[in-house]
């Protein structure tokens, strides 16, 4: 069994760990454990690890993976194959080091360890020794790629190894400095209102980086100035180019945690523009039943224009449209509110300016003769079209106050829409609003959109009360649960509620969401659950009453801490007093059976087909404390289910397999559990 002191479980490590685990239950069970393929790479700077027999690292390792730390400690064999003593372990990388530097090795552990850096050994602990060494070595590393190797061998008992590598930043040691910055891009961006350069560069691989900073001069000029800085993780910043019009050179530089600074990295040229911004245009407005018509002068060094709209009400503009023409059509405008519009006119460099404000208003006739009605599963509304009967679509607004504001937060979801005719030929539409709370008054108004995309202003404003009330029917009470021999049979008082509807039953976990059980109908205060396996596991199960409008016991959460009725049971424990090892090279797998027969399926290793007499099926007789024979004779070696046509009907069964060998001696399987309801149930 293999103790690990790292890694989540998707890291290289924990993945090893669950191949191990599997690796070694093969074995187990009679199969071969697969061997690590030579050929496994691993990305740098990940380890590649090698696991062998020996501690002379000599022939094929048993199995080879990936780590991403070294740390580990094993009490026995680390990997199928390996003896828990006498073996090694082999750990190598090839990294960049960037413009490399001084490091500190530190190796610690029981046992040997030795560390090499490209083939040279720079630690050397190599003894059998029952406390643990360790040892740290400053090494100084030249730039480029570097290769590490870590050699690790367990003698005898415990084995605990630990590596690291990790750079001396202290400036009084360190004074290399990092290589500048490749790859390095400079974009500008201007857009009109601001003039922004972009400067993007490759990453450096320097393993003690602090950062970069970003460095502008003028063409012409030798000096430098720093405009910005990036953390090591980043490779970008901006900076806001002078808009002068003229030439600009960028670079690079890196820095580590000494405060060693790089060379500049190759320089990067951009040419600003400038920004004078054209003359305002001068807009008018004209309102329509189809749309808002806007136009404007043309300044004379204008190549574009930007249109902009707000709500009279509202204090921020939004974009509605680019345009080189000196007019624009507002069809999107909503009917009967009133907007302010503006111009921006655009020259060739993206300069800007603004032109006067206009506000304008659109109208087209709301839905006419709104009437409504509440039933009890809502509100329902009827309207008749208006003449020339256009309508596209339309929009509800519900409030509990008047006037209602025509607001995103008032906007109700009015569903089942239909469409008629009545006798006069007219078109008649209506909806349902199921939302809402019952017992409670609303104000509702309509608004209607035509073929066109015009949305009228609101219809007259409807009050409706809603049918019903918002009180939930009271907790259940004197909630019990009866074990039985195939789960439990919950029961309660019948609810006192007069409009109650029903009761759901679910499965209460302290960890995790409820599972739904099941509903039973108002009038009925019982319910079985099962099947369910008789081993002398605790369960506990809420009981929710809802009446007809929808209304059930408060509670917060997906946990059901508040208030509603729970009941906590212990199962009856019908499991076998005694149960065979498990040695037998089959295992099986018994199911819940709603029928007359209790049923199970057989999974063997391959050799029972061919080397075994039989297989014997025995179900556990709590009477007796004896297991009892079913099969006489045995079934076949290659039998792959077994249905029990004898098994006990309302309770619960434990079953395990024998595999018959030629001479009459017996391995026995798992024991698994059958469950059966009572006949008829």
């Amino acid at each position: 069994m293999s103790t690990r002191t790292k890694g989540p479980l998707n890291s290289p490590t924990r993945t090893t760990a669950t191949t191990l685990v599997l690796a070694t239950a093969g074995a187990l069970l009679g199969g071969t454990a697969a061997t690590a393929s030579a050929a496994t790479t691993c990305a740098s700077p990940v380890f590649k690890r090698q696991f062998f027999a020996n501690t002379t690292f000599k022939g094929t390792p048993k199995k080879t993976d990936c780590d991403s730390a070294i740390s580990e400690s094993w009490s026995g064999a680390p990997a199928s194959g390996l003896p828990k003593d006498h073996f090694g372990v082999r750990w190598s990388m090839t990294r960049d080091f960037g413009s490399g530097g001084p490091f500190a090795l530190a190796a610690s552990g029981l046992d040997g360890i030795r560390v090499y850096v490209d083939g040279v050994r720079k630690v050397s602990l190599w003894k059998n020794t029952t406390k643990t060494v360790t040892r740290t070595v400053n090494v100084t590393v030249p730039k480029g790629k570097h290769t590490l190797r870590i050699d690790y061998a367990n003698f005898t008992g415990a084995a605990k190894v630990k590596f690291t590598y990790t750079p001396r930043t202290s400036a009084s040691v360190d004074k290399v400095r990092p290589l500048a910055p490749t790859g390095v891009s400079a974009v500008y961006q201007p857009d009109g209102e601001g003039t922004n350069t972009l400067v993007t560069w490759a990453a450096n691989k320097e393993m003690d980086l602090a950062g970069y900073r970003l460095y502008r001069r003028l063409e012409g000029s030798g000096s430098w100035t720093q405009v910005a800085s990036a953390a090591a993780g980043t490779r970008r910043a901006w900076d806001e180019t002078p808009p002068t019009g003229q030439s600009y050179y960028y670079e690079v530089r890196a820095y580590d945690k000494a405060g060693n600074r790089s060379a500049g990295s190759e320089d990067q040229l951009v040419v600003s523009q400038d920004m004078t911004a054209p003359a305002a245009p001068v807009l008018t407005a004209t309102a329509v039943e189809a749309s808002n018509n806007l136009s404007w002068s043309a300044p004379v060094d204008a190549v574009s224009y930007r249109v902009f709209r707000k709500e009279a009400s509202d204090t921020a503009y939004t974009k509605l449209a680019d345009t080189t023409a000196t007019g624009y059509t507002d069809t999107s405008a909503a009917y009967g509110h009133a907007y302010d519009y503006k111009v921006s006119a655009l020259d060739a460099a993206k300069n800007a300016r603004s032109s006067n404000v206009v506000r304008s208003t659109r109208t087209i006739l709301p839905p006419q003769n709104v009437t409504a009605t509440v039933p009890s599963y809502g509100a329902v509304f009827t309207w008749t079209e208006a003449a020339g009967g256009d309508t596209a679509d339309y929009d509800v607004y519900r409030s509990t106050t008047t006037p209602v504001e025509l607001s995103y937060d008032n906007l109700t979801d009015c569903r089942s829409r239909k469409k008629s005719t009545d006798a006069a030929g007219g078109t008649v539409r209506s909806c349902v609003d199921y939302d809402g709370d019952q017992g409670t008054t609303y104000h509702y108004v309509m608004i209607r959109q035509n073929t066109a995309g015009r949305w009228s202003t609101g219809s007259a404003d409807m009050t409706v009360t809603r049918p019903g009330d918002e009180i939930a029917p009271p907790p259940v009470t004197n909630l019990t649960a009866e074990p039985l021999e195939y789960g439990f049979r919950l029961d309660w008082d019948d609810s006192t509620a007069a409009d109650l509807k029903e009761y759901e039953v679910w499965e209460y976990f302290s960890c995790c969401t409820p599972d739904y059980l099941g509903t039973v109908p108002a009038g009925t205060s019982e319910f079985v659950v099962g099947p369910e396996a008789a081993d002398g596991e605790s369960h506990m199960y809420v009981v929710i009453p809802e009446d007809i409008y929808g209304n059930y016991p408060d509670f917060t959460g997906a946990y059901w801490d508040g208030a509603v009725s729970r009941v906590t049971a212990t199962e009856l424990d019908l499991r076998p007093a005694t149960v065979p090892e498990d040695t037998a090279p089959c295992s099986l797998s018994a199911y819940t059976t709603l029928g007359d027969e209790g049923g199970m399926y057989i999974d063997c290793a391959d050799s029972v087909a061919t080397e075994a007499a039989g297989i014997n099926v025995y179900r556990w007789d709590p009477a007796t404390g004896t297991y009892a024979k079913v099969t006489d004779p045995p079934l076949a070696p290659t039998a792959t289910h077994y249905t029990d046509t004898t098994v006990p009907h309302g309770t619960t069964v434990y079953y395990l397999l024998s595999v018959v060998a030629p001479d009459g001696s017996e391995t026995f399987s798992n024991v698994d559990a059958s469950v059966s309801l009572p006949s008829g149930a």
